[in-house]
């Protein structure tokens, strides 16, 4: 159950953050909020974050590579993966029911934006829609290999995402570790 409600606060967070930035109204309760202009910024933390509305019509970093209907059909494949993963490892630790939630809930953040998005602001049929980032972190003058290197701009389901896949990489050894211990207990427990 902790794992759902984590799940529906990241997608519920996720969601309203993208909505103060794009803008919405609810002409019924009479609620109309502007949003920013698209390309616009404001600094939040001089020269290193700001807040830069921009729409993502692909994969991270704005790849292309299979189409919108592509990827919009490959999320939600993903996205039923991941919800058949937490119930396949419900009696598992915590920790990783709340690294997939973690991912789950980013997941769904995103998948929202791509398929109900344009049908919603009215530039795009069902499953065509873009994803709403705008956290922009600007690393000023960094260079890789004599290239500059430009920070994506992101939203709260990339982070996330991330946060969750970090978990996994950097925890395995707690999810790992407490498996094989009681494997092991069972072993010893058999070979008596």
């Amino acid at each position: 159950m902790r794992v759902i409600i984590l799940t529906i606060a990241i997608v519920l967070i996720d969601q309203i953050s993208k909505l103060f930035v794009k803008g919405f109204s609810i002409p019924f309760l009479g609620i109309t909020h502007k949003g920013m202009e698209y390309g616009s910024s404001f600094n939040v933390i001089d020269g290193f974050f700001k807040i830069t509305f921009i729409e993502n019509p692909g994969m991270a970093f704005g790849l292309e590579v299979i189409g919108k209907l592509g990827l919009c059909l490959f999320t939600i494949a993903a996205t039923i993966l991941i919800i058949y993963f937490i119930y396949i490892n419900r009696n598992e630790s915590l920790y990783l029911r709340c690294a997939l939630a973690f991912i789950l809930g980013g997941a769904i953040g995103n998948l929202l934006d791509r398929t109900f998005y344009g049908m919603i602001y009215g530039y795009a049929p069902i499953f065509y829609g873009k994803v709403v980032d705008f956290f922009h972190v600007d690393f000023q003058n960094l260079q890789l290999f004599g290239k500059i290197i430009n920070y994506p701009i992101f939203n709260v389901a990339d982070i996330a995402v991330t946060v969750g896949f970090l978990m996994i990489i950097f925890g395995y050894k707690i999810i790992f570790h407490q498996k094989s211990t009681e494997e092991n207990k069972i072993e010893a427990g058999t070979d008596l």
